[in-house]
Order: structure tokens, then C-alpha cells, then sequence
């Protein structure tokens, strides 16, 4: 009925506006004649009244709706009017004759709100447009036919508990389809159905505010629904509704409260520091970190044997104990604990301060225990080399339960327990054998002590042994060293810094000193000059040394140290000579190995093998030559130990001495000159010739000769080859002497009594040929 009476009410306000003829686009149309010639028709148009339509109607037929017409029209049948554009002939149609406009179906508004047509007069005649084509427009007129509704939904809000009256919650906001320029059909007011007297709302916004303080520990959750309603919250008007869910975030205005006022709890006496004694909670009905709360034992009364530790997860109070306990000395604690609120919020400080206490008492249990050590470990020392037996030190352990309780005490199995022993009954702990303090620093050895009414209470305690150092290693060299000086090095020149090592502890103070052997302190080549910081410097002490005549040197120091009782060793260094070239580098030694140990480089190798070749050259052609070459001897250089020598003269007997003369054979004329040699000639061989004539005086002197003949035949390399004949020959009567050539008497022993040759009645009677001095035979 409502919807109805607007429609009329519509109607009735289209019946009476005004029928105020316009026309969009006024043409002045012309028509050409020909090329040359044409004329002006008068200024005519279009009348019609403006296109309303109203949405929601019910079409049962063709709707009237308004009529086009042309100034033009006679109302004679001669136009024809023409309708074109957004829903024509099928939203909209036209009566061709009269122009008249029929809407054919129901429109709705907020599909769409207005059509564009365009319209055409023709005459029917000539068929030619009367008017040109004009554009109207056809408006769909609203009607309340869309309730309004609720965007951005569902609405969620937050806002502290205990909240001032005003404070903002949320805003909510509603839409509506009609036409909000077009009545009240999308003018909305708000309200509130549900959620008095907590909320407001105002009515035009929609904002949502707080009225009065609420408890999130007494509410913590409200649903505010609100009603949204167009024609400006009029009766009639359309309406939604919404649901606004309110939640009270927490506020720290709760203090905490302990759940007891008196906590009993109990421990063992044995129990470790560290273990849990018991547990305590205080109740916070505020949640989150207004909830969180730490606990403090008050400094009061036994505090410090206990803590408190806060467990942030569950906001319990966990008792620990901190201290050792012990029945016999005390069997009741006592301690006061306090919760406090870690976040407090100063606007709720006058309702008193947020925080709580409750005692707690501890009993201690008591437990039959094993003994107890005097230390919770011990620490130890001894000389390294002690003898075996010798006293480390003691441990003692007790029964705390009675005092008299026999304790026996053992060594726990491990690597070191057999280089230690202990008494059973007095806990002495001594050596096995000795220690040294170089092949470990510390020994680590477990006690363990058993009551001897009870073998299952057992308890150890750990042993720390710690050797001490005695000086009993000998201070050595820290690096085997290469040690090279130049050749062209110079005197006071160092050559090499030292320094020594030593396998005993270092202290404070440790020096090392080195000097040289006593029996050393006279050498020439190099000294060592004590540095005074653990290092030393050797020196050479003159400027000339030969690579090839003494490639290296032995030099043998000493070095002390400063221990009790010092101890010293004696080192020795190879210093090797080396050819360091212009600049004096022993680097280039150190680098090039067996070339520079003897003294060559790689131009001396080059050098050496280019005379090599040159040598065996110039001794190939020498020897070439020497096949060749035939030496004819003078006569002063003839060589008469390879000669023959032959006389064919007659004498008068053997008592004629004139007719050979040995003198000619030792004259000096025709004798080399003798090189000076070392010879030691047998004087026991006579001259067999002169004993054949019983002469005395010239036998030494033919015996000379020939041993010096002989003598020079053996020795003498710069003789002819050794395959030459050398003869000396003479004639006696039945001589028996046999040959004298060098090369039988060189490999042959002469009868050492040589004098009974005499005996052999030799005879010389003649010689078949004489020859002259001069003539000489060659040699073979």
C-alpha cells in the first residue's frame, strides 16, 4: 500500500510540471539547389516534455510515458517519426505517426538510472529527413525500494577494561541503493537495539563509544547490535541490523594472592645445590603480562640457604636449595616469599600496592650417608725424579652420621693409579717410581672412601698431582743449523746467531750462556760471543779460508743454563766455507747444494769442461807427434846405458891395462846431467870387469856407474818405453858373468857375494873388434 501511494504521489507531481516545450539541439536545416544557388529555411525544432519514468511499475501493456514532435507537423500523416538508441523497441517504442512514447517492461533504478534515445522526423513523401536527429534523455525516477545494508562486516572491536565514558569503540557504517538525491529513500539513522547501558551510538555517524566502566574480570565479552534505517529513521522507512562483538582487553588493576598463607615442604639432607625444594603460586586474575609476576625470598630469618626462581611459563615460584644441608646441624627452615606484578599500572596504585607474601617451612629429612671428604677436591705436588715411596699428601673423610665410623680409602682404576699408592686407613698418598715432570705435568687420580660398616656408601673426591720441575735436562741447540762463512769473509765478520732450547720448565729468569771449549779457546777460525738474551752470535776471526783446501769446519761450544744444579752440553756445529761471490751472500750457498760444497758454480763447471777437452786434445796430437818423430842423439846427449859398446884391439894380456880405459865411459862429456834424486846404491857390488884384472882402485867407480845406469833405468819416466834392450858387454877368458841388461837386472837379485867372481880365472885375451868412442849403437 505504501509503495502504491508514492507511485501516485509521483504521478500526480508529473501531471502538474510544467509542459515547457525544448528541444535539445535546435538544427537549421538547409537544402542545397544546385552549385550556385540555394536558400535559408526558417529556424524550426523539436517540442516534447522532459521523460520520467518510475521504477518497479508492473507493465501489463504499452506505458505512456511522453510524445515527441516537430514544429513542422501538421498533423497530417506526412511524418513519420523514427526512434533510435539505448532500449529502443525493446525497453521503449514509438507511435510513427503522432510520436507518441511507450515504456514496454519494468525498469529498476539501480540497474540503471537513465536511458539515451535519439529521435528522427521523415517525411513520409519525399522520404527525406524533415529534421535532423536529435538525443533525449529518459530518467527512471527512485522509489524506497532497497533497504540499506552493513559494509565491512562483521564488526570486531577492542577496548581496555575500565575505560573512561567516550572512549571510542568502532564505527560502523551502512549503505543504500536508492537515490540519495531523490527524498529520504538513502538517508540512514543509527541505532541501538542491544548493548544499553555500556554503549552509545550516534545516530548520524555511527560511531560507537563507551557509557560506563566495565570489569574484564567480571565481563569480559559484549555483542552490541545496531539498526541502520533510511526515509531518516521514519516510520516506514526500510531497516538492517548488525552485531558489534566488544571484547574488554586487560588492564593490571588485580594484585596477585598467594593460594596458602603457610607452604609446609621437606627435603633430604644429601639433596645438591641446585635441587628443587618445592613449589608456591600466587593467582593473578589479571591474563598476560599483567599476570606475570616475579618471587623474592625476604631477607629474613634462613633466606640464604634457599632461592627462588620464577617460571615464566606457568608463573610458579620454584624453592631451590643453594646450600648443603645437614640434619645433625639444623632440621627446620623457615623463609617468607613474596609475589610481585612485574607490570604495574600507576593509574591503579591507590587501590594499594600489587604484590603478596605467604611463608614457607622446609623440614630436613635426615639419611644415612657416606663420608663426607674434608675438601670437595684436593690439589697436590712433588719433585719430578722423587724416589719411589715418597709422600705426595693425605686426604681425609668422615661419616657425617657418627663420627667413629672407620673409613677405608682406595684409588678409583685409571691410567695413572699404578704410579701412586694409598693408605688404607690413613690416606697417604706416595710415588710407585719416579715421576718426570717432561713426560706429564699433572696426574689425575680419584680417591674413593668406603665405610667399613657399610661397603655400598661409597664417595670419591678428585686428586690433582702436579710435578714439579727440577733441572735435569741439559739446555741443546733449537734448530740444527747450516752454517756457511765466505771465503773473502773478514775478520770479527758474524756469520751465524744461535740459540738454545731446554726441555725443563721455563721461569722467570731462565738465561742460557755459551762459551767455548777450554781446549778450544786457542782457535783461529771462529769464536762465539754470548748474546745475554738466550741467543749468541758466531764470528769469524780471520779474513781468508779456502773452499778446496778446508771445505768445512768442526766448532764444538758450550751451553749453560742458570738451573739448580746447572747443567750445560757440548754442541757441535759444521760451518762450511763457501764461495759467496762479489756481494758476499751466503743465501746462494744455502741454496745450490754438492756444486757449492766443492766449491764450484755453474761458470766454473763450463769452465772446467772446456779445458778438459782442450787437455785431451792437445794430448792426442802430442802423442800423434811423439809416433812419428825420430830422435837422432848427439853426442854429448848419446845415452850409453842401451849401448854396445865393442873394442877389436889387441893388447898384451891381462897385464895390459892400456888397451881399454873405463875412463872414457865415465867421461863427463858425454853423461846426462842427473836430476837430484833420493838413491841408495848396494856398495857390496864390485865391478866384474876390474876384479877380472885384479885392479883395485877403478872397481868402485865401474860400479858406481853401473848402479847409477841401472838405477836411472828404472826410474826414469821420461826414458824410452820400457821394452828396449840395453847391453854392456866385454870379453874375458871363460867369463861366466852372463848378460848385464837393464831389463833383467831391473826384476833380478845380484848374488850379494859378488867378490868370487874373482875366482872364475877369467881371461881376457883379446877382443875381435875395436870400435871407436863415438860410434854407437841405436837404441832398440
Amino acid at each position: 500500500m505504501m509503495r502504491w501511494s508514492t507511485l501516485m504521489l509521483l504521478i500526480g507531481e508529473i501531471s502538474f510540471m510544467s509542459l515547457h516545450v525544448f528541444c535539445k539541439d535546435v538544427i537549421n536545416c538547409t537544402f542545397q539547389k544546385d552549385q550556385t544557388s540555394y536558400h535559408r529555411r526558417a529556424k524550426r525544432g523539436w517540442l516534447w516534455n522532459p521523460f520520467y519514468v518510475l521504477e518497479e511499475q508492473e507493465i501489463t501493456e504499452p506505458l505512456y510515458i511522453g510524445q515527441l514532435k516537430s514544429d513542422l507537423d501538421k498533423q497530417d500523416g506526412s511524418f513519420k517519426y523514427i526512434l533510435l538508441g539505448d532500449g529502443a523497441k525493446t525497453i521503449f517504442t514509438i507511435d510513427e505517426r503522432t510520436g507518441k512514447i511507450y515504456l514496454l517492461k519494468k525498469l529498476d533504478r539501480e540497474e540503471k538510472s537513465s536511458y539515451t534515445l535519439r529521435a528522427q522526423a521523415i517525411n513520409t513523401v519525399t522520404g527525406v529527413p524533415v529534421e535532423a536527429e536529435s538525443e533525449f534523455i529518459v530518467k527512471v525516477q527512485d522509489i524506497n525500494d532497497n533497504e540499506p545494508k552493513f559494509i565491512n562486516e562483521p564488526y570486531f572491536a577492542t577496548v581496555p577494561e575500565m575505560s573512561p565514558e567516550g572512549t571510542f569503540v568502532t564505527q560502523v557504517t551502512a549503505t543504500d541503493m536508492d537515490d540519495p538525491n531523490y527524498g529520504n529513500s538513502a538517508r540512514l539513522v543509527y541505532s541501538i537495539l542491544q548493548g544499553q547501558p555500556h554503549f552509545s551510538i550516534e545516530p548520524k555517524s555511527g560511531i560507537i563509544r563507551v557509557v560506563s566502566q566495565m570489569d574484564r574480570e567480571a565481563k569480559d565479552l559484549y555483542f552490541v547490535v545496531i539498526q541502520a534505517k533510511d526515509m531518516a529513521g521514519s516510520v516506514g522507512g526500510l531497516s538492517t541490523t548488525t552485531t558489534v562483538t566488544v571484547s574488554l582487553s586487560d588492564v593490571n588493576d588485580n594484585a596477585p594472592k598467594f593460594q596458602q598463607k603457610i607452604y609446609d615442604m621437606s627435603i633430604l639432607e644429601t639433596s645438591l645445590v641446585g635441587e628443587i625444594v618445592g613449589m608456591v603460586m600466587a593467582d593473578d586474575r589479571d591474563i598476560g603480562k599483567n599476570a606475570e609476576m616475579t618471587y623474592k625470598i625476604e631477607e629474613k630469618g634462613d633466606f640464604s640457604i634457599f632461592d627462588i626462581i620464577t617460571d615464566n611459563l606457568t608463573q610458579e615460584g620454584i624453592i631451590i636449595l643453594r646450600k648443603t644441608l645437614d640434619y645433625e646441624s639444623k632440621k627446620r627452615y623457615s623463609i617468607r616469599v613474596k609475589a610481585i606484578n612485574k607490570h604495574i599500572d600507576e593509574r591503579f596504585l591507590k587501590h594499594g600496592l600489587f604484590e603478596d607474601t605467604t611463608t614457607v617451612k622446609i623440614h630436613v629429612e635426615d639419611i644415612d650417608e657416606p663420608a663426607v671428604f674434608g675438601l670437595k677436591e684436593y690439589f697436590m705436588e712433588i719433585l719430578e725424579n722423587a724416589p719411589t715411596g715418597s709422600y705426595v699428601g693425605s686426604v681425609t673423610a668422615k661419616d657425617p652420621d657418627n663420627i667413629n665410623t672407620p673409613v677405608r680409602y682406595g684409588l678409583h682404576q685409571s691410567k695413572h693409579v699404578g704410579l701412586f699408592y694409598i693408605d688404607l686407613h690413613l690416606g697417604a698418598i706416595t710415588t710407585t717410581k719416579p715421576l718426570d715432570r717432561e713426560e706429564a705435568l699433572w696426574y689425575n687420580v680419584t680417591v674413593t672412601a668406603t665405610e667399613a660398616t657399610n661397603s655400598a656408601h661409597v664417595s670419591e673426591v678428585p686428586v690433582y698431582i702436579r710435578i714439579i720441575d727440577v733441572n735435569d735436562n741439559a739446555p741443546q741447540l733449537s734448530e740444527e743449523y747450516r752454517i756457511y762463512v765466505c771465503e773473502q769473509s773478514k775478520p770479527r765478520e758474524p756469520i751465524q746467531i744461535i740459540s738454545a732450547v731446554d726441555r725443563d720448565e721455563a721461569t722467570a729468569g731462565q738465561q742460557f750462556s755459551f762459551t767455548l771449549l777450554p781446549e778450544a779457546s786457542n782457535n783461529t777460525n771462529f769464536t762465539v760471543r754470548d748474546n745475554k738474551d738466550n741467543t749468541a752470535t758466531i764470528y769469524a776471526l780471520r779474513d781468508e779460508f779456502n773452499l778446496h783446501e778446508t771445505p768445512h769446519f768442526y766448532f764444538e761450544i758450550v751451553i749453560n743454563d742458570n738451573g739448580i744444579p746447572p747443567l750445560s752440553s757440548t754442541n757441535t756445529l759444521t760451518i762450511h766455507v763457501c764461495d759467496c761471490g762479489v756481494d758476499g751472500n751466503t743465501e746462494f750457498c744455502k741454496d745450490n747444494g754438492m756444486f757449492l760444497y766443492l766449491g764450484l758454480n755453474f761458470g766454473a763447471l763450463i769452465a772446467i769442461g772446456v779445458c778438459s777437452f782442450l787437455i785431451l786434445v792437445l794430448g792426442f796430437i802430442l802423442l800423434v807427434k811423439l809416433k812419428k818423430k825420430h830422435t837422432t842423439l848427439s853426442e854429448k846427449s848419446e845415452d850409453f846405458r842401451e849401448n854396445i859398446v865393442k873394442y877389436d884391439d889387441e893388447g898384451g894380456g891381462e897385464e895390459d891395462t892400456e888397451a881399454f880405459d873405463i875412463g872414457h865411459l865415465t867421461n863427463q862429456a858425454i853423461l846426462r846431467k842427473q836430476k837430484p834424486r833420493n838413491r841408495r846404491f848396494r856398495t857390496d857390488i864390485q865391478s866384474f870387469y876390474r876384479m877380472s884384472l885384479k885392479l883395485g882402485p877403478d872397481i868402485a867407480v865401474f860400479k858406481e856407474f853401473l848402479l847409477e845406469k841401472l838405477e836411472e833405468a828404472n826410474e826414469d819416466i821420461e826414458s824410452l818405453p820400457l821394452d828396449s834392450l840395453k847391453t854392456y858387454a866385454f870379453e874375458g877368458t871363460g867369463s861366466l858373468a852372463g848378460s848385464l841388461s837393464s831389463i833383467e837386472s831391473a826384476f833380478s837379485d845380484i848374488d850379494p857375494n859378488i867378490q868370487n867372481i874373482c875366482d872364475w880365472k877369467l881371461q881376457i885375451q883379446s877382443f875381435p873388434e875395436t870400435h871407436r868412442e863415438d860410434d854407437v849403437l841405436n837404441q832398440i
